[in-house]
């Protein structure tokens, strides 16, 4: 009987203590010392990570296209609704200028033309690396008549045209020589130093034509109701692609970094690309807000961007797909003239991916 007892309190005894536990795990108390004699759970709280202190970023981009799709970045950024790092915004129309800061390391990121993207890695040897395409094609033919219905139509005819060795030109010859149509000699181009000059020849001259970028064109058809667009470059790019072996894509504009820069700060580069993404976004879903935002940093004048912006091809293209569209066009280009992409097609360094 003693030991029938003495087995009945150890039995006892042991329920308790495992009824205690339970009811400590279920109620959330890690520390009961001194209630009930609990065991303590002396487990110190977990510390929260630091958090990265904010880096300074600083962007450019080029009048245009190129810095429309960032004007909802942009403000977000000046009313200190994006906090996570310091970005510093510059706008500027002279390439030269964004060059020279990417080169000297005045700058970390910026929005540029597709063609000086390859250009700059291959003179700066593999100094800065593509994160994005931020527009597709933006040329298109207008004329002051009603002379041009098809690329054909352009034979024997003079274009006025301003962006000599850069993107226009690469586009225009590209798609004048595959309708058959020699540029040397089947037309005359006219290269002016800058589009006002396109639209001043354009509303002196009856059936005048040219090549206009946008936002441009909006810009020259506010000034004459005579202006009509005859043809979008970008159409005529695309339908050249049906049965192509290799199949490109019309890129206007990119949106690079320094490589520097990218490795020393990947997160940083992340968080760049999704306030861009959403930017973009913003901007193609709310055009007449964005146009405001354009007038705002004086890109061009909220009614012309209103007008404009559906035909700006803006868009956020990253990673396996920009790559693939863009080696396309940059090989369409390195046929043409090697130097147009500076000397050879940049390797896959070139191209950054999250």
């Amino acid at each position: 009987m003693k030991k029938l007892f003495s087995l009945l309190c150890v039995l006892s005894l042991t329920a308790a203590l495992l009824a205690g536990c339970s009811t400590g795990g279920n109620t959330g108390n890690t520390n009961t010392s001194g209630n009930n004699g609990a065991v303590s759970d002396t487990t110190e709280p977990e510390t929260p990570p630091e958090t990265a202190d904010p880096v300074d970023v600083n962007i450019m981009a080029l009048k245009g296209p190129t810095a429309m799709g960032m004007v909802q970045f942009m403000n977000e950024a000046d009313s200190g609704a994006i906090t996570d790092n310091n970005y510093h915004f510059s706008i500027t129309a002279a390439t030269d200028e964004v060059s020279a800061a990417l080169a000297q390391g005045t700058t970390d990121i910026a929005a540029v033309p597709a063609n000086l993207a390859s250009v700059l890695y291959n003179n700066t040897e593999g100094g800065v690396q593509v994160l994005a395409i931020n527009t597709l094609g933006v040329l298109y033919i207008v004329e002051s008549g009603d002379t041009v219905q098809s690329v054909e139509d352009l034979r024997g005819k003079t274009i006025y045209a301003s962006g000599k060795g850069t993107t226009p030109e690469y586009a225009l010859n590209y798609i004048l020589t595959q309708n058959g149509i020699d540029p040397a000699a089947d037309v005359t181009i006219e290269w002016k130093s800058e589009q006002a000059e396109c639209l001043s020849a354009l509303m002196a001259e009856e059936n005048a034509i040219a090549m206009l970028p946008q936002p441009f064109v909006t810009t020259a058809q506010a000034q004459s109701e005579n202006l009509r667009v005859a043809l979008d470059l970008t159409e005529e790019w695309d339908a050249l692609q049906s049965g192509s072996d290799a199949p490109s894509t019309l890129v206007t504009g990119v949106v690079v970094a320094r490589t520097e820069f990218v490795e020393a700060h990947p997160e940083v580069i992340s968080a760049f690309m999704d306030h861009y993404k959403t930017s973009v976004e913003f901007v193609t879903a709310n055009v007449t807000e964005a146009a405001q935002l354009v007038g705002q940093y004086e890109i061009v004048t909220a009614e012309v961007a209103e007008k404009a912006l559906p035909e700006c091809n803006i868009v956020f293209i990253e990673g396996s797909e920009m790559q693939e569209k863009l080696s396309g066009y940059l090989s369409v280009l390195f046929e043409q003239n090697p130097q147009s992409v500076g000397g050879a097609l940049p390797d896959d360094a070139f191209y950054y991916s999250r």
